[in-house]
């Protein structure tokens, strides 16, 4: 499994890096690794906008939920049920928008391997023989930033930018009713809204810039995603 790891993303990823940091002028690591970000976001681009447009279809479903939970209280399996042909009904998966989540995962984790990597000397015998083997990797991005050493301030951005991408995707749920308590769903987003940028910061906070970098860039990504999403549902609402 380890091998299969390596060999078919760790391996692809971190020599696309490489040869990213080879192609583009300046040799600015940091700009490849902002490039590598793009691509891989690019590629999970579908996915994640299914995902996303699964949520917001369930979160509409929500008052024909709760007029299920009220139906068949005290009865699980008839609320099971009911809820079932509920999706049924909608044709809506709940489970896919985890789904798109689960395949993403080891190429991420394979990605953040090679950016922890990408400075390393000795990393630099997984390359492919069509890889240029850089004689020096310049570890300063975009002129001022380090990216084998901390910086506070990137961390700092990283929750800030967490922070307003959660408050967006919370802005999109469903709002209950003056009168309606908020669905479970929506209680649990509010909640994380502070706990997870305070997290990342935290996170962050003891990370090489360069890691950093990859999270603040693929947090942007996932705010134009959302406006999309946002725009898109507006549109097709309308």
């Amino acid at each position: 499994m380890t091998f299969l790891y390596h060999e078919l993303l760790f391996r692809p990823l971190f020599n696309l890096l490489i040869f990213l940091y080879n192609s583009i002028p300046g040799a600015d690591f940091g700009v490849a690794i902002i490039v590598l970000t793009i691509i891989v976001r690019v590629i999970f681009f579908p996915l994640s906008i299914k995902a996303l447009i699964s949520q917001r279809e369930l979160n509409k479903l929500q008052p024909k939920i709760k007029e299920l939970q009220e139906k068949h209280k005290g009865n699980k399996q008839a609320l099971g049920q009911a809820t079932m042909q509920l999706y049924k009904e909608h044709k809506i998966n709940p489970l896919s928008g985890c789904l798109p989540i689960l395949i993403q995962l080891p190429v991420l984790i394979a990605l953040y391997s090679a950016l922890g990597s990408g400075l390393k000397p000795e990393s630099l015998t997984a390359l492919y023989s069509f890889v240029s083997h850089p004689l020096n990797i310049n570890q300063t991005a975009l002129g001022f930033l380090d990216l084998a050493k901390k910086s506070y301030m990137m961390a700092i951005l990283a929750g800030v930018l967490q922070w307003f991408q959660m408050k967006q995707s919370v802005a999109s749920q469903a709002q209950p009713s003056k009168n309606e308590p908020p669905s479970p769903a929506l209680q649990m987003s509010k909640q994380m809204l502070y706990f997870f940028p305070v997290m990342v910061i935290i996170i962050a906070w003891n990370l090489p810039t360069g890691l950093t970098l990859y999270w603040v860039a693929a947090t942007v990504f996932s705010i134009f995603e959302q406006l999309y999403i946002n725009r898109k549902y507006r549109v097709n609402s309308a």
